[in-house]
């Protein structure tokens, strides 16, 4: 049952056609982990926060740089030197109450993964780095985890919602890693600083819909945005029977 005040907090989604009382109410009881609190997680973790999300997972270890403030609105020039899990758990508790926050100050291993995503309804990938993403997907479709990805270099984005045993997943479209070499070029070349803003607001959004069980996520889909350009474009995606991970005969079974 919601107080008067969550009523007047939330009036906007109350008479939101699949939303309304109950759609609030299965948010306030939902369970989010988001991995990443940088450009990409700075505005899942607001919107999550700010839509009544009522357990918010945030796993990072690293420390709020001044080169971050660009493009991670979450975190501000006073928190310098602070854990982004600090200074995204101070902001979100300024901005709802209501939000239950679980900081994990760490970088996901294979050791603490499993343990990690076991407890949330929903993760979000927002991280920025390939051995995570990788890693997030392995543990999540092992898990039968839904999560988001999300993945932002210079001006182009993209996401798309994985459901394990439905859809394709992260392996699926990418087989392996690049080199490293190629790697630290992509680390090296930029990234406009709205551009998180789009992409980890499509993940908010996926977040949501998926716990509000209401409209249709990006499964099977992936989608792309070139902000240079201002153009959106969607790929169909399918699985593959020769994934190591998903596929007809996965040879992946552990982390």
């Amino acid at each position: 049952m919601l107080t008067a005040v969550q009523k007047e907090r939330y009036a906007r989604h109350l008479i939101l056609e699949g939303v309304g009382e109950g759609g609030q109410e299965k948010l306030l009881a939902g369970r989010v982990l988001v991995i990443g609190a940088g450009g990409l997680g700075s505005p899942v973790l607001l919107y999550l926060a700010a839509a009544g999300v009522g357990t918010v997972g945030i796993a990072d270890g690293d420390l709020v740089e001044l080169s971050n403030l660009q493009r991670q609105v979450i975190h501000t020039t006073a928190a310098l030197g602070t854990p982004k899990v600090v200074s995204a758990a101070a902001a979100l508790q300024a901005l709802n109450p209501d939000v239950t926050l679980v900081t994990h100050q760490l970088r996901v291993t294979a050791e603490n993964i499993m343990g990690l995503i076991a407890g949330y309804d929903f993760v979000i990938d927002a991280t920025d780095n390939f051995e995570s993403k990788f890693l997030i997907n392995d543990a999540c479709v092992l898990a039968g985890k839904s999560y988001s990805h999300g993945g932002i270099l210079r001006f182009r984005g993209q996401t798309t919602t994985i459901c394990p045993g439905k859809t394709a997943c992260y392996r699926c479209i990418f087989p392996e890693a690049p080199e490293s070499d190629v790697a630290l070029a992509c680390s090296r070349a930029g990234v406009l600083g709205v551009l998180p803003g789009i992409i980890g607001t499509v993940q908010a959004t996926e977040a949501i819909k998926y716990i509000l069980g209401e409209g249709r996520l990006l499964a099977g889909r992936l989608l792309t945005y070139d902000s240079h350009g201002m153009t959106f474009r969607e790929v169909a995606l399918r699985r593959n029977p020769g994934c190591p991970l998903c596929g007809e005969a996965p040879t992946i079974s552990t982390l």
